[in-house]
């Protein structure tokens, strides 16, 4: 799924003459605390309601505002993971949308891309997650497939990041078809992959919103 099949028609840009008390409006009907802000269809930034109610001015222009995550848009063709981990990033509600040429075409909101995501399925197929830690130089998902294969097994979706506490390993989250892991978990021990984490034999539905809960936990996103 790409970004211009998760723009939100229901958030409406502003620009820099509105007021801001038009903000809190619109942001008190769409039960939001940011909102984009754009100029000549350019993207600016995101208003906020706590910098709005810190100036305690109504009448103020939203241009006089300093605006937060200038920088938090991705291009209209990048892909569903692009969008979450920017949000994360930026720490945002609200991640901008622009066309090839800097164009602004919407925003997508954090519920909006976690339903997307929870809707794929890497997560609505049956099936556990493991979530490995290696060293960047070491990976390799050509390898990882043929071990998980080897235990007729297959990946349907995985989800790659950088370890937060050290730049040059890697977490990779795989979500696999089988719902009993033992013998994947065994054959990556055997080939010395460590393993920080697994979620597996469930087998209901409630089991799985759990399971997708706790890997979301993990993975702070």
């Amino acid at each position: 799924m790409i970004a211009e099949e998760l723009i939100n028609q229901m958030i409406p840009a502003l620009k820099p003459t509105d007021t801001a008390e038009k903000a809190i409006i619109w942001m008190e009907e769409l039960k939001t605390n940011q909102l984009p802000v754009i100029e000549e269809r350019l993207f600016k930034g995101l208003i906020s309601e706590s910098v709005i109610l810190e100036s305690n001015d109504l009448d103020k222009k939203i241009g006089d505002f300093k605006l937060i995550s200038e920088h938090c848009y991705v291009s209209e063709d990048q892909h569903l993971f692009d969008i979450i981990r920017l949000a994360k990033e930026c720490d945002s509600e609200l991640v901008a949308i622009v066309n090839s040429e800097g164009i602004f075409k919407g925003v997508s909101r954090h519920e909006d891309t976690m339903k997307a995501f929870s809707n794929t399925l890497a997560v609505q197929g049956q099936g556990g997650i493991l979530v490995l830690e290696m060293r960047f130089i070491d990976y390799s998902m050509a390898e990882i497939s043929r071990l998980i294969e080897s235990d007729d097994a297959k990946i349907l979706g995985s989800y790659l990041s950088q370890d937060p506490k050290d730049p040059n390993f890697v977490i990779l989250t795989l979500k696999l078809n089988k719902e009993d892991l033992t013998t994947v978990i065994a054959t990556f021990e055997r080939f010395d992959y460590k393993i920080i984490a697994k979620f597996h034999d469930s087998t209901n539905i409630e089991n799985e919103k759990e399971r997708l809960d706790n890997l979301l936990n993990f993975l702070n996103i």
